[in-house]
């Protein structure tokens, strides 16, 4: 990234040198981010964030689609997806939001119900942000296409960590961000296969194959295309070595702290993810997270996206069938390629010292698994703007299969 942040400030759309050069560069970076995926040069549009990504593949098909529209997503999606929607619904197109089971997982036979009306859109996340679940993305997609509707999934926490090839997968929109592999900060992409109209959000010099308008961030576009060509390389392997360390500290946490949960399909999920709590010291995730955080370890308390609702029950976890109680008792550690197995073996040291300095509350009469008597329609909320956690039912069979996201 140095050279286009000290000294080569062309723009790409100019016709000189240094035009040519950041042009070059630009479009060096969009063959490695479709490398990364499986997808051609062309079908990567450059946006300022995985969350504009999201926004332009939602608008961009309901705007293209000439009508009101109809979009079908899940429950525990990231905010940029919910919140879409809810733009979306405010402007008469009807939303379906499905169901999940415990595990996070969301079930085909839910998504066919919903496919039996016209359906513009299905988006369902690759791997969801706070619990890690991966979803059968081929299954689902490969469903959809047989109702000949578009599929799009949020892949911002799985690009770069789980085997992505959009071909493979029938996905015609996909959504990234280079920081979630280790590139700069602002800066994300979709994929748009090439056979699919969208309608742009943002106007203006027609940049981008006119998706996407304003001049290219040249250093933020080539630290992505780094980031993901070193993803590509060292996929296998990194996610081998996060796996060992995630199942070290799942081990542990299981063998010396027994009043530990975890959250989540237990081996369907991120190689570096894992999010837990603790029976009785719900209430008290903050005095945890922080008493971590001075001694130097780094952890979540659900996603960072949702930071400013700390203390607020879990959408996700709600929609999973836990109560408002372990909802709120949350924690996410999410171990990348810089971690060492030395700063796993610390974490476990520091973490029940940790523990150990918080108050337990008893809470009579709950449990640490999701109510599965939460009853519900298992087609999902259709035409809210919210999905309606009260009314989700978990499903009793897990149908996330590991060779699903490939």
């Amino acid at each position: 990234m140095r050279p286009f942040l000290d000294g080569a400030f062309g723009n790409p759309s100019s016709l000189h040198h240094e035009g040519r050069v950041a042009r070059e560069a630009v479009e060096t970076a969009r063959a490695q981010v479709a490398a990364l995926i499986g997808a051609e040069p062309d079908e990567i549009i450059f946006t300022g964030s995985g969350t504009e990504a999201d926004n332009l593949a939602l608008i961009g098909a309901v705007r293209a689609s000439g009508g009101s529209g109809h979009v079908v997503t899940s429950s525990i999606e990231h905010a940029a997806i919910l919140e879409t929607c809810r733009f979306l619904a405010g402007s008469g197109t009807k939303i379906t939001y499905l169901p999940v089971d415990a595990d996070g997982i969301v079930g085909p036979e839910s998504l066919l119900r919903a496919l039996q009306s016209n359906v513009t859109l299905v988006s369902v996340m690759a791997a969801n942000n706070v619990v890690g679940t991966l979803q059968a993305i081929l299954e689902l997609a490969h469903l959809t296409k047989l109702h000949g509707v578009l599929f799009h999934t949020d892949a911002v926490q799985a690009g770069g960590k789980v085997p992505l090839d959009v071909n493979q997968l029938h996905v015609d929109l996909l959504s990234l961000s280079a920081h979630k592999l280790h590139g700069p900060k602002g800066i994300g992409a979709l994929y748009v296969r090439n056979s699919v109209r969208l309608s742009p959000i943002v106007f203006g010099g027609g940049q981008e194959r006119g998706l996407r308008s304003a001049t290219e961030n040249v250093a933020g576009i080539v630290g992505f295309g780094a980031a993901a060509e070193i993803a590509r390389q060292e996929l296998a392997d990194e996610a081998t070595r996060l796996e060992q360390f995630r199942e070290r500290i799942a081990t542990e946490l299981g063998r010396v702290l027994p009043e530990s949960y975890i959250f989540g399909h237990r081996t369907q999920r991120l190689p570096g993810h894992l999010s837990f709590g603790f029976r009785g010291q719900e209430r008290e995730v903050g005095r945890l997270l922080a008493a971590l955080d001075a001694s130097g370890v780094a952890v979540s308390a659900g996603s960072a996206c949702s930071a400013h609702h700390s203390g607020e029950p879990s959408g996700v976890l709600l929609a999973m069938g836990y109560d408002s109680e372990r909802a709120r008792g949350l924690l996410r550690i999410s171990m990348g390629r810089f971690n060492t197995q030395q700063e796993v073996d610390r974490f476990l040291q520091i973490l029940p010292q940790a523990v150990a300095t918080v108050p337990r509350t008893s809470i009579p009469g709950h449990q640490p698994g999701p109510d599965i008597r939460a009853a519900a329609h298992a087609g999902g909320v259709v035409g809210e703007n919210r999905p309606d956690l009260r009314g989700l039912r978990s499903a009793r069979e897990n149908l996330c299969r590991p060779e699903s996201v490939s």
